[in-house]
């Protein structure tokens, strides 16, 4: 482990970022100094309890029970509850990024270049995909992104999981995060967990802020503007109005590519330097709208709740090299230029290297380039410095949920809710080219290659009453209930730059958007499957010591049958300070409309002529050719074994957890086909076969098994004269591949599902409340990770790829605060005060990037930030 500063870093490392962190220790110091001076001189009693204490002993969660709400102290099973404004406090903007400092078993990290994966980030609970945890808000099934992840760093790969950047954190009561297998109590994708954001209910007051930050580096500045007002309905109702708006500038931690520096040394004009940025994305116009209403009738409540947020995110792309580029500058290596005759006929050869493989001198080729007939077009005469695309997406998400709920006869609860969720994407590509169509390319060089839209309707009947049973210690609480959802799936085309096949294409110049060519119209299409639901869930504690419980839920899927999973969970009291704990139970996750239908062609002019490279629906007649069947779902078995010891200020709960998960989805590798396999294809009716070259395909291939340990611990106390809570939390996890099919996943990919995050991970925070002020400090730990740079699909540096290997590091936030009663609130504060950065990536040259991309704490360094709002 190492703190740097290079050169550059100490130079854009000015003295206000430096001041800055001086500030932040002293005044928290000297503020802690002067507190515990008056606390042994006065000795005051303790003051109330602060809401921004992390200590959430009297906040309670119905997640995971469908019987009373319980503390995190007295559940059966692993729960952790953020408070709203603890959660809203941390200097970060994103909710991923919040609840990754928050929750030590998730993982979110910066994204600079992997396609969509950049617009919707992946994040993983307990070692697993984003769509193996389920995500509700106000107990309600939240719908996915549109967004399939093809670019998940090996771990996430082939995913789609839901968008939670899309809430303000300002709008949130609590979040609350169940480590544990939930799939017989909530459906599909509650294999490693379930979070719910729980929204704030208010009818009066309201708070208005600005938040401000930006790196030491001084870049991604940052600005933040939140407003919310509470509104009765009346006397007995509340609609709670909650917006934000966001924007944040890019980031680069980038080096010269070596082919960019030769080009330069060459005499090559306008090499971009860096040539390809490793950075945060641009964000722009990044809103976000959330409505919470609530009615409480005679005899029935009405509620009513939903979203709207937008955003533009723009990322960095591969640099295209003016000498080497294949389709677009040279088909042979870089030996000699592309040159393509627009009337067909024959153009001279350009050589750009000598016999010994060295660059030659621009100026001889730009000489040559200029002496090219009228009709001969190459394009290092329009774009002699090589070009970098930009890829970027608009997102739209709206969603609604509306029910009513109340109570029948003696003591039957009902509730009775639908909701509809749509998230939309449209991709766009910028300063890139379609080769094949020559100098005939779009106005500012902008390409809109199509998009995806995920939509899902879900309605729900849920039932439950207490029983006196008369052999129970308490009432037997039994919950009933019936779910319909349909998903849709649409992939929309691109235009038609992006998707044209050009006059040069026979002269093998590439087809498409280069970087991300567009959705052409044979993979146009809306997919559905809808699935029903029914489940039974009893609770009941049989001694004042021995709590049981059982679950289990039957779902029938339109396009691949039923599954059954069930659930017991069981908790014993030894004392009043000290309990144990456990759970086993099955899952599941159904492949998504997306996954199952997805269809992507990119064409290529292959041998002598244009052939097609195809992700096809698994249902594909030609995929089912080369082996693919039908995708069916994953499935778990999950076990958990826990210790809690609650004893006054102390809560320590200690959480073992097993997870095996069968039939994972994967994306196959791709089969060449044989002019034999194409003939018989188009023999047997599929026409479509005669241009494919190569297809793959999703498919249930491996199995995993995760295994790990949760510890999380907290104690308050009256320290320093105010309010003190002291707290920790680590994760140990480890997956292990325990049955792939060789060919289909690589041991390249076994490595980054096993290594690529931190074994262990943790933190230790200490929050302090004394009147006014407060103070906070937190210690986080990052174990070790491994990074496939570039995709190399190798493993060792000895077979020629390129691995990196990230030491363990800690970093350290820290926040000072003033809160008034008159409703003003002032906060500044650093992420990373100390600016702590990987190790340099061995491999930068290659493509640019000075760090490991995908550090478990980011690349980019310190963070400074203040925050000033009202509360009315």
């Amino acid at each position: 482990m190492k703190t740097k500063m290079t050169a550059p870093r100490a130079s854009a490392r000015n003295a206000l970022s430096a001041g800055i962190r001086l500030a932040v220790i002293a005044a928290a110091l000297s503020a802690s100094s002067l507190a515990a001076a008056q606390e042994a001189q006065d000795a005051p009693p303790p003051a109330p309890q602060s809401s921004e204490s992390t200590t959430t002993l009297d906040t309670v969660s119905v997640l995971g029970t469908r019987s009373k709400p319980r503390t995190e102290a007295t559940s059966a099973v692993p729960i952790d509850i953020l408070g709203g404004e603890e959660f809203h406090n941390q200097p970060s903007v994103d909710v991923l990024d919040k609840l990754r400092v928050l929750v030590p078993s998730f993982n979110v990290s910066t994204i600079p270049i992997d396609d969509a994966a950049t617009l919707v980030r992946p994040a993983n609970l307990r070692g697993l995909p984003p769509d193996n945890t389920l995500v509700l808000v106000n107990g309600k099934r939240r719908h996915r992104a549109a967004v399939i992840t093809f670019l998940g760093h090996g771990l996430s790969d082939g995913s789609q999981g839901p968008d939670i950047s899309v809430f303000p954190s300002l709008a949130l009561e609590q979040v609350e995060v169940l480590r544990d297998g939930a799939a017989a109590q909530y459906g599909s994708d509650a294999i490693a967990g379930v979070i719910n954001f729980g929204l704030k209910r208010l009818d009066h007051g309201g708070t208005v802020e600005a938040f401000a930050g930006e790196y030491y580096e001084g870049d991604g500045f940052t600005q933040q503007y939140s407003a919310q007002v509470g509104l009765p309905l009346s006397e007995r109702g509340f609609a709670t109005l909650t917006a934000e708006w966001r924007s944040a500038d890019p980031t680069s931690r980038s080096v010269q590519r070596d082919d960019a520096a030769a080009a330069i040394a060459a005499g090559y004009p306008d090499v971009p330097d860096p040539a390809q940025i490793w950075g945060s994305p641009e964000v722009n116009e990044d809103f976000k709208f959330v409505a919470n209403m609530g009615f409480s009738g005679d005899t029935v409540d009405t509620y009513l709740f939903g979203n709207y947020a937008q955003r533009d995110v723009t990322g960095g792309f591969y640099y295209r090299d003016p000498t080497t580029r294949a389709g677009v500058y040279s088909n042979d290596g870089g030996q000699t230029l592309l040159v393509g005759s627009l009337s067909g006929g024959t153009c001279p050869t350009i050589a750009l290297r000598d016999a010994d493989g060295n660059l030659l001198p621009y100026a001889g080729v730009g000489a040559a380039v200029d002496a090219l007939p009228d009709d001969c077009f190459t394009f290092l005469s329009q774009l002699p410095g090589g070009f970098t695309p930009r890829f970027g997406g608009e997102m739209e998400d709206s969603s609604v949920v509306a029910g009513i709920k109340g109570v029948w006869g003696d003591g039957w609860h009902w509730d009775v809710s639908g909701s509809y969720g749509r998230n939309e994407i449209d991709f766009y590509m910028l300063n890139t080219v379609n080769a094949s169509t020559g100098p005939d390319q779009p106005a500012g060089l902008r390409f809109s290659p199509g998009g995806n839209v995920q939509t899902e309707t879900n309605f729900n009947f849920d039932l439950s009453r207490d029983f006196d049973t008369g052999f129970t210690s308490g009432p037997l609480t039994l919950a009933t209930g019936l779910e319909w959802r349909e998903e849709e799936f649409e992939i929309k085309g691109g235009d038609g730059p992006s998707t044209a096949i050009g006059p040069l294409t026979e002269q093998g110049f590439s087809i498409g958007s280069n970087g991300f060519p567009g959705f052409n119209q044979s993979t146009v299409g809306t997919f559905a499957s809808d699935n029903w639901a029914a489940y039974v869930d009893a609770e009941a504690r049989f001694t004042e010591q021995l709590l049981l419980a059982a679950a289990v839920r039957h779902e029938d899927f339109s396009d691949f049958g039923s599954t059954t999973n069930w659930k017991l969970t069981g908790r014993f009291d030894f004392t009043d300070t000290f309990a144990i704990r456990g759970a086993v139970s099955t899952g599941f996750r159904a492949p998504t409309p997306g996954q199952a239908n997805v269809s992507q062609v990119t064409t290529a002019f292959i041998d002598g002529e244009l052939r097609d490279t195809a992700t096809l629906p698994p249902t594909n007649p030609i995929a089912a050719f080369y082996g693919a069947e039908p995708l069916t779902p994953e499935e778990s078995q999950n076990a958990s074994l826990g210790l809690v010891w609650n004893d006054g200020p102390w809560l320590v709960t200690a959480d073992w957890y097993h997870i095996q998960v069968e039939d994972r989805i994967a994306r196959s590798t791709d089969f060449t086909l044989t002019d034999e396999d194409r003939a018989a294809l188009v023999a047997g009716g599929n026409p479509e076969a005669a241009s494919l070259s190569r297809v793959g395909f999703f498919v249930n291939d491996f199995d995993t098994t995760t295994s790990g340990v949760d510890l999380v611990g907290s104690y308050t106390s009256s320290h320093f004269g105010g309010d003190t809570t002291y707290s920790m939390a680590a994760n140990w996890n480890r997956t292990e591949v325990d049955d792939f099919t060789p060919g289909i996943i690589t041991q390249a990919r076994v490595k980054k599902i096993e290594e690529s995050l931190p074994s262990t991970k943790g933190y230790l925070a200490i929050d302090h409340q004394r009147e006014v002020f407060h103070a906070n400090l937190r210690v986080n730990y990052y174990g070790s990770f491994y990074e496939d740079h570039l995709d190399s699909d190798v493993v060792t540096v000895e077979d020629g790829g390129l691995p990196i290997y990230g030491d363990s590091a800690v970093t350290v936030d820290a926040e000072i605060g003033w809160k008034f009663a008159s409703g003003l609130y002032f906060s500044a504060g650093a992420q990373n005060l100390f600016d702590h950065v990987p190790d340099d990536n061995p491999w930068a040259g290659i493509a640019g990037a000075q760090y490991p991309v995908h550090a478990p704490y980011g690349f980019n360094g310190g963070f400074y930030y203040a925050r000033v709002g009202y509360t009315f």
